[in-house]
């Protein structure tokens, strides 16, 4: 399995980054070998789209997973649409994530978290 992660760095003991579509970078590890794939985020400077974007790169890498912490509404439906489960992993760094995921202990995300521009929460 192929699992993703919104990382501040680039190896599994970077800091976590908060959210999916700005983070700057994606670890993506193979689950059985442990080989970690370090991925710039092209779409975190974007002026709009970043989540899309940046689910797009996690679909076009294989992901079958996501660790992260805000998914938003639209990023959300591009990875629901491929497949792709996505896991609050809060502020663990990505191997206390990894860690957490083998073990069942992070909840399944099953709605986005709401847009900045939604005021009704």
């Amino acid at each position: 399995m192929r699992i993703a992660l919104c990382s501040k760095g680039t190896d599994l003991d970077a800091e976590p980054s908060p959210v999916f579509g700005r983070c700057p970078y994606f670890l993506f590890v193979d689950d059985e070998t442990e080989e970690v794939t370090a991925v710039a985020n092209a779409a975190q400077n974007a002026g709009g789209g970043a989540g899309v974007q940046a689910a797009q790169t996690v679909v076009d890498n294989g992901a079958e997973v996501v660790l992260s912490g805000r998914v938003g509404p639209r990023a959300y439906e591009v990875l629901v649409q491929a497949g792709v489960r996505t896991y609050d992993a809060g502020t663990a760094d990505a191997r206390e994530a990894i860690s957490k995921f083998r073990v069942g202990a992070l909840s399944e995300v099953t709605s986005p978290a709401s847009s900045r521009h939604d005021h009704q929460g």
